[in-house]
């Protein structure tokens, strides 16, 4: 795996890190798909720097295991705004 990939993939753990952002907010920010996204944190991350996979993955659980109350609180404020209207 060329050097630049590494730095790559170890900015996507970082950025993850740091802004505690989702699969999808990464791959917005990086401007790469989150298929991209997800396979460089959940298996290259790991061989190239296995401290920060360990930091990356606790976030991925959580933002997985909140995920269905972020679609909650959207459907929420969608009915919510359409009734005020």
């Amino acid at each position: 795996m060329p050097y630049f990939f590494s730095e790559r993939i170890i900015e996507e753990g970082v950025y993850i890190c740091k802004n505690n952002a989702t699969v999808r907010q990464t791959a917005q920010h990086f401007g790469l798909s989150k298929s991209c996204i997800h396979k460089d944190v959940s298996e290259k991350l790991k061989v190239i720097y296995p401290e920060l996979y360990n930091q990356v993955k606790e976030i991925l659980i959580r933002n997985f295991n909140e995920k269905h109350l972020r679609g909650g609180l959207a459907t929420q404020k969608k009915y919510f705004n359409q009734k005020s209207r």
